[in-house]
């Protein structure tokens, strides 16, 4: 159990506030309600550059992190689809510095032509290196395009390519943080060893006179059902083939959200899941590794299966192999027993996972969007009434051979 108190501001703005009284330090957690399906189809990589850009400095602050590492802090940032998300872990006799910083870059954000110029090269050189010069590092931009055709899920956080953020222009990266970067769209947690009513009177002191933002209603094209397979043969530099099979899924708020989860888990999570146990161990050396994995977004995403294959290993039989596995959850579903297996995995991951202040503030702010922070405290209740049947009932729809989309990944010219 999380415990936990709120308080929404005049101008929007909500605050979540975690008092644990074992540290001296304290994590600032923001989050904005925006993410790279947010974006325009022509504009693909703005969210993660504006991150990039949040760094930069602003009106009174040359550069935020430098302040904040003399007050004896850290930051970082990140982005997806749904969200971005920036925080700061420094000493709890340090927090107004924190609040100061943030409020400072939110309203007075120096979006120069200089420094947009440098964290265009640094997002460009990010993007040669981890998805065109890393071994399978498009595969990401191969699924997702592949899978969707309508949703912005279709293109990666990163953007669709170089190109497009070398083209941004200022009044694009204004407009874009002008839009959304604002006091009622974001949801800000502090965690760590300060009192609630201290909390709230210095967000109070260093954003209650934020004005707020029209924000304009999200509305995202509904990604249509698949009505056939997909498939694409991909041939680069690579060392394996690789075989990468995706299946629409619902969205993490569904009811059927945990089942779908602990699906992968049944299926790819250890040395007992059936892949490990079927298809490594006695899959007479067909696969390398395989494994399972769900994208908890906020609109419905996609079920992942990903298997690298032993040198000369032909795509249709690893395929057909994982089919049977996949066949078999269908027909005989899941014992009691890999379901309270899973369960308590899952369990017991989450308990570590929260156990520092920081990790609670990013679990409290990303509950507080979903539905309500009040949901990290109930999320092990939905996955404890998972029942064989609820298994049996969403393999069928899931494993729909018609909602699936099929890359053959390997090496070639």
């Amino acid at each position: 159990m999380i415990h936990f108190n709120s308080h929404r501001f005049k101008n929007g703005l909500r605050l979540i506030h975690h008092y644990n009284a074992t540290t001296s330090m304290v994590a600032v957690n923001l989050m904005f309600d925006v993410g790279s399906s947010d974006e325009d189809p022509s504009k693909t990589g703005l969210a993660h550059l504006l991150e990039h850009l949040m760094f930069s400095g602003s009106k009174y602050v040359a550069k935020h992190d430098d302040m904040l590492q003399r007050a004896g802090g850290d930051s970082n940032a990140w982005t997806s689809a749904d969200v971005t998300c920036y925080y700061d872990v420094l000493p709890v006799h340090n927090l107004e510095t924190a609040l100061w910083l943030e409020s400072e870059r939110l309203v007075n954000l120096s979006l120069t032509d200089e420094n947009i110029a440098v964290q265009k090269s640094v997002v460009i050189e990010e993007f040669k290196q981890r998805y065109l010069n890393q071994p399978y590092g498009d595969v990401h931009h191969l699924t997702h395009g592949l899978a969707y055709e309508v949703h912005p899920y279709r293109w990666p956080t990163i953007g669709l390519d170089v190109d497009t953020i070398k083209s941004f222009s200022s009044s694009d990266i204004i407009d874009f943080h002008n839009r959304f970067y604002a006091v009622n769209n974001l949801v800000m947690c502090i965690s760590g060893n300060v009192e609630f009513d201290k909390a709230v009177a210095m967000v109070e002191k260093w954003f209650g006179d934020i004005e707020p933002h029209h924000i304009v209603p999200r509305n995202l094209p509904k990604e249509p059902a698949q009505q056939q397979c997909r498939f694409l043969a991909h041939k680069t530099d690579v060392p394996n083939n690789m075989l990468f099979l995706t299946y629409h899924m619902c969205s993490r708020t569904s009811d059927d959200y945990p089942v779908t989860d602990l699906i992968s888990d049944i299926l790819g999570n250890g040395m007992s899941s059936r892949f490990y146990q079927q298809l490594i161990l006695n899959g007479n050396g067909m696969f390398a590794d395989v494994d399972a994995s769900v994208l908890g977004s906020r609109d419905p995403g996609l079920f992942y299966i990903r298997a690298r294959l032993e040198q000369g290993v032909d795509f249709d039989k690893a395929r057909d192999a994982i089919s049977v596995v996949l066949r078999q959850l269908i027909e005989e579903g899941a014992t009691k027993h890999e379901i309270d297996k899973c369960v308590n995995k899952y369990i017991s991951n989450k308990l570590f996972e929260n156990v520092g202040y920081a990790e609670k503030a990013v679990s409290l702010c990303t509950h507080e969007l979903l539905w309500g922070a009040q949901g990290v405290n109930t999320e092990n209740d939905r996955y404890r009434e998972i029942t064989p049947q609820a298994v049996h009932r969403v393999a069928s729809q899931l494993f729909d051979s018609n909602n699936c989309s099929v890359i053959y990944y390997g090496p070639g010219a």
